[in-house]
Formats: structure tokens, sequence, C-alpha cells
């Protein structure tokens, strides 16, 4: 069973290169130091994700291992390419379909999705910048399902730009 469920929309990527598409844009050097931050605030709060499902994008994918390096131990990171630039009800569907994991899963993707996922399970809105993760706590309702904002708790919304200043 799940016990933390976290949301992260990728780190700050690069617009240097005009001609790959959006789905090959790496993350620039000030979303690499972000996404490593992240992981330290997640893993010093005890939040570290034990498993990530990412979309496959070069920026998801490069967030992911910068994250997995700031990590102390193994994680499991499985790449969906339904993720990229899905909508949040394309997510849930995405992970209706998929056994609850256990332990703390990590969505990594992009927005506007990810806004609308960190709103469709706290309620509240937010700009949800490059780099921002949502944590959420099972709920005392654990026999919930998995996908129901009633089966969690907000706990924290982490921003690199305030471990970063």
């Amino acid at each position: 069973m799940l016990t933390h469920l976290l949301l992260m929309r990728h780190a700050k990527s690069s617009w240097s290169d005009g001609t790959i598409s959006d789905h090959e844009r790496p993350l620039n050097e000030r979303g690499e130091q972000a996404a490593i931050a992240v992981g330290q605030a997640l893993t010093a709060r005890n939040y570290a994700p034990d498993i990530i499902w990412s979309s496959d994008a070069i920026r998801t994918r490069q967030t992911a291992m910068r994250l997995i390096r700031a990590i102390p131990g193994p994680q499991i990171v499985n790449y969906n390419s339904g993720f990229y630039h899905a909508s949040a009800q394309e997510v849930l569907s995405i992970c209706g379909k998929q056994i609850e994991p256990d332990g703390k899963l990590m969505l990594l993707g992009h927005n506007p999705g990810w806004a609308e996922l960190h709103s469709y399970f706290t309620g509240q809105q937010s700009d949800y910048p490059t780099g921002a993760c949502t944590v959420l706590e099972r709920s005392k309702n654990k026999d919930g399902d998995w996908l129901d904002p009633a089966s969690w708790q907000f706990k924290d919304l982490i921003l690199p730009r305030t471990l970063m200043s």
C-alpha cells in the first residue's frame, strides 16, 4: 500500500536549441541543480520516493536521474509516454490501470496536467512552477481508492526557488 504520493513537475528546461522537438528538450543548468535540491529536500524530510512513474520526455528523464542521485538507496523508475503533456484525467486513467504500489510513489510530468493533479488532490490552486513537488500522505482512510483525493492529506509543497535562494 502507498504511504505517500508525490506529484512533481520536471525541473527547468533549456530553450537554447530551437531545432529540437519539445519532447527532446533537456534541462538547463538551473534545472539540473533544482532537481538535485528537491531530491535532497525529499530525503531530509523523509519523503523520498521508492518508485517514480515519469513521462518519457528528456527533461523528465533527466529530472528523475538527478533526483535519484540525491536519494540514498535504490529507486525504480518507469517511463510512460502517456504522461507526456497529459491532463490530470489522463494521468488518473493511466494510474488506475496499474496495481497500487507499496511505499512512496512519485508521478513526474508536465503542466498543465500536474497543476491540475495538485488541485485535484489538495483542493488548492497553484501555478505549479518547474520543479514543484507536492507531498501527500495517506489519510486514516487506508482502505480507500488510492486515486481518490479523500485518501490523501496534503503535507508539503516543495519549490526549488525556496531551496536555492
